[in-house]
């Protein structure tokens, strides 16, 4: 430390120039917190590769709405104004890569006019940055958007632009916020003008240092960064900057008291509470670098932290003594004295509960905690709106899809099922729908959408019952063709037999007449033929068997007109009235002719009627799923623009959007979404899609990672810090016993802390949970900031308990001197995270709660009463397994 003081100047300088530098050459920090967005889900989660797989499709669309809200019913007026503003919006081009017309034809205006023609849909699928979604945004409000008409712009890219925002906003507010209040408290705590100025100035060199390592590393590295970055690096830095900056300041004081000189006072400060100061860096460093071993980006991006208290580390012990030596007692100008170094009466009255009768103060602990904890229920919110409240545009209009068209209907789940070849034949369409099927048996889903169910409705006429009814109408039609060709034939035979008749007797006319009965004789058994064919029709049913009968039946038909024909002719060449019977023979030729046409489109019909159902009794889809998709369905034009739709990358991929009943955002939504999942898994056994990948998007996917991805690193990352923080206590303190109870009592005060949030935010003000990200930031904050406080007493009670002092009157000299700057720590610990409440941004205000809450019930209440009751309890045993020094 003496060659700190001696190179002060040097140092100062040095770092002067360094924070500088690095500040203006840095990376933007902000900029790089929105680059990386909300959320930044690991690769394996299901929405990520959902994502991953639209991407290498080029379907990585995103879709934004323009939502119209009108106070009547859609007239002609607000019908020709959203007109105008699909044609504007198909008029832009890049980033927009389609716009769906609401009035393009009655089947999407079913979908894109509610109900009550109150609300209407435009969606419009774009394609690029956030940045360039978001600009896309404000031209369209700008100049889209008809004047005389309510209109917003939502989407999930837009929203999410608003927490950014949102959070960036109040950032700024508390950073003002925080340095504000710390000046006023250091200036009440110590009643000086220049004293505040000290933390303010450490904590704002390591404050530019970190946000410009921090920066660099992001882009170095790749090291995690988010919204929450920046916000905890203030909040923690400006903490426990001035947290420390007391601690060493009020040492400094009693030193410079007690006579010494100031660079002795300087020497023995850094010694002592110096000492007590590197422990609780780190600790407080172990356990924000405990972060690191999460998996979720966002969770690991308050890795940030821990550079900052590194660095914080190395400005006070370099730049906090350059401001000791240099003002020397002026830094305390103008008091003359200080309470912040004075024995604390709170808790040396404390210290009489705690140290004389630990029991009781370990009851009044627990009557005050224990009903709390017992509230708690852990319910968790994943609603990204509530973030920001429905003050945005972007949450108006998601509220008006809601209201209009359903909540589920705002923000589908699209299951995505991926394969190497084409998944879309006529043989594989049928478990399309099968699984579609299986999925609305789930409780809490409306409706599907895919191929084989474009509106949500499935198409009947895929379904082999009803293909069948359809080939019983043809056969119906058929006999009736046969009973309408038997009654023409009924007329053509009684027709040759009036002609037959008329015929005089004579050589000239006696070989037409036996010609003409042979015709007769031939359609009258051709008539019996068709009777049969048509009652065995009725019988059996067999359309291929008809179909041959009347192929054999068009033979005969075949030769009974040639033989009219001939017949014909012969009695044309003739002369007188046989002449004209000629004539009436060829007419009832021609009439022969057209029965035998008319035989054969029905045969026709009866064939591809056979060929249908043979190729239905071969089709495996047909036994497994009931429906059955001709040859050539999928290459009808008809069919181009719902496999467009629902399809991706050349038809190697399937999309099936599936509503729910319940709001996106919901908790709800997440337990129907792993229904849907574990359905679908289930739904693929033995058909042709087992082998395909399975992906999900949407909102309520994203949650559904977001609440397993949490947990899981919820759980791992308390062990690993926990497990942390109890090895190196152990070693810094000599002790097994301190470590244990000091981790033990923040649990405690963690959980009931929580607790209280649940209660003010679930119970009180009806949110859905404490925000997905609050337990584990609330629970990193409140114990690697906390245990500093039990650092600072049991470090002064190490010091001390020497030898010949008993473990009572220890704890009790320690409790009445670092009582005042274990309460002001706390107090502004508390105030700075207190500041975070105008942010506006909700999971920062229910972080503030818990970190608030737990500093202020630790520092008053746990700390005070439960620590030194059980240090007194265990007596020399508190040093086990090591001995007291």
């Amino acid at each position: 430390m003496r060659k700190i003081i001696q190179w002060r100047w040097p140092i100062l300088i040095g770092m002067i120039v360094l924070t500088v530098a690095l500040f203006m050459l840095a990376p933007n920090l902000t900029e790089q917190a929105e680059e990386a967005g909300s959320f930044q889900l690991p690769a394996d989660a299901d929405s990520q590769r959902a994502a991953d797989i639209l991407a290498q499709a080029g379907a990585g669309e995103e879709t934004i709405s323009l939502v119209y809200t009108l106070d009547k019913t859609l007239n002609d007026s607000a019908r020709q104004s959203i007109a105008d503003s699909v044609t504007s919006l198909q008029k832009i081009g890049e980033p927009i890569t389609g716009v769906l017309n609401p009035f393009e034809s009655e089947e999407m205006e079913s979908q894109l006019v509610s109900e009550d023609e109150k609300t209407v849909l435009v969606p419009v699928t774009v394609e690029g940055t956030q940045e360039e979604i978001n600009m896309l945004a404000d031209d369209i409000r700008a100049n889209v958007l008809p004047d005389n008409l309510t209109a917003y712009v939502t989407g999930e890219a837009i929203i999410n632009n608003d927490v950014n925002t949102s959070s960036q906003e109040g950032l700024k507010r508390t950073e003002l916020i925080t340095v504000g209040l710390i000046f006023v408290l250091l200036l009440a705590v110590f009643r000086s003008i220049v004293t505040p100025l000290i933390p303010l100035a450490a904590v704002g060199f390591t404050y530019l240092l970190s946000q410009s390592l921090v920066a660099f590393f992001i882009d170095w590295f790749g090291f995690p960064v988010s919204n929450y970055t920046q916000i905890f690096l203030v909040a923690v830095l400006f903490g426990i900057g001035t947290d420390y900056c007391i601690l060493l300041l009020s040492r400094y004081k009693e030193e410079l008291q007690a006579g010494h000189s100031v660079e002795d006072s300087i020497v023995n400060t850094y010694k002592t509470a110096g000492r007590t100061l590197l422990i609780s860096g780190i600790a407080v460093f172990i356990g924000f670098s405990a972060i690191g071993f999460a998996d979720f980006p966002i969770f690991k991006s308050a890795v940030g932290v821990a550079v900052g208290i590194a660095i914080l580390l190395i400005v006070l012990f370099t730049i906090v003594p350059f401001f000791m030596v240099t003002l020397k007692e002026k830094l305390f100008w103008p008091s003359k004295k200080s309470a912040s170094h004075n024995d604390s009466k709170l808790w040396a009255w404390f210290s009489k509960l705690s140290v004389n009768r630990p029991l009781l103060s370990m009851l009044v602990v627990a009557l005050i905690t224990v009903p709390l904890l017992f509230t708690y229920d852990g319910e968790l919110s994943f609603n990204t709106v509530d973030e920001i409240g429905n003050e945005y545009e972007s949450v108006k209009g998601l509220d008006a899809i809601s209201e209009g068209f359903g909540k589920g209907d705002s923000l589908p789940v699209t299951v995505i099922m991926s394969g190497e070849e084409d998944l879309v034949t006529e043989e594989t369409v049928p478990y399309v729908e099968a699984i579609s099927q299986e999925i609305l048996k789930v409780d809490g889903v409306e409706a599907v959408r895919t191929i084989t169910r474009p509106t949500g409705e499935a198409i009947d006429e895929l379904y082999v019952d009803t293909q069948l009814g359809l080939l019983t109408d043809g056969l119906v039609e058929a006999r009736n063709g046969l009973l309408d060709v038997q009654d023409g034939l009924a007329e053509i035979q009684n027709g040759l037999s009036q002609v037959e008749g008329q015929l005089p007797a004579g050589s000239e006319a006696s070989s037409g007449a036996e010609g003409l009965q042979q015709a007769a004789d031939g359609i009258s058994q051709i008539n019996e033929q068709l009777g049969l064919i048509s009652g065995g029709m009725q019988q059996s049913g067999s359309t291929a068997q008809a179909a041959a009968q009347i192929g054999a039946v068009q033979q005969q038909l075949t030769q009974v007109g040639q033989g009219i024909n001939t017949a014909a002719e012969e009695l044309e060449g003739t002369t007188g009235q046989i002449s004209e019977l000629g004539g009436g023979l060829a007419q009832l030729a021609s009439g022969v002719g057209e029965a035998n046409n008319g035989l054969g489109e029905i045969a026709g019909g009866l064939t591809s009627a056979a060929q249908t159902t043979r190729a239905m009794s071969q089709s495996e889809s047909v036994r497994d799923t009931g429906m059955y998709i001709p040859d050539g369905t999928i290459e009808n034009e008809e069919f181009a623009d719902v496999l467009d739709r629902y399809t991706i990358n050349d038809q190697k991929g399937i999309k099936l959007e599936v509503v729910l009943t319940e709001d996106p955002y919901s908790t709800e939504a997440i337990d129907i979404v792993e229904q849907v999942k574990n359905t679908v898994q289930t739904a693929v056994i033995d058909t042709p899609f087992e082998q395909s990948e399975f992906a999900y998007s949407g909102i309520s996917s994203v949650n559904s990672d977001l609440k397993t991805i949490s947990s899981n690193d919820f759980s791992r990352t308390v062990i690993i810090m926990l497990v942390s923080l109890f090895v190196a206590l152990t070693l810094l303190f000599r002790s097994v016993m301190m470590p244990l109870y000091m981790i033990g009592s923040l649990l405690l005060t963690y959980y009931t802390s929580v607790a209280v949030a649940e209660l003010i935010f679930v119970n009180g003000l009806g949110y859905d949970g404490v925000s997905w990200a609050v337990p584990f930031f609330g629970f990193v904050m409140l114990v690697a900031l906390g245990i500093d406080y039990s650092i600072f007493l049991l470090d002064r009670f190490r010091e001390e308990a020497v030898d010949g002092v008993s473990i009572q009157r220890a704890m009790t000299v320690s409790m009445a001197k670092m009582g005042t700057v274990i309460i002001t720590a706390a107090i502004i610990l508390a105030g700075t995270f207190g500041a975070m409440m105008p942010s506006g941004v909700l999971s920062l205000v229910q972080i503030a709660t818990i970190v608030l809450t737990g500093l202020l019930l630790y520092g008053l209440i746990v700390l005070p009463l439960l620590i030194p009751a059980v240090t007194v309890s265990f007596n020399q045993g508190v040093w086990w397994p090591f001995k007291r020094k």
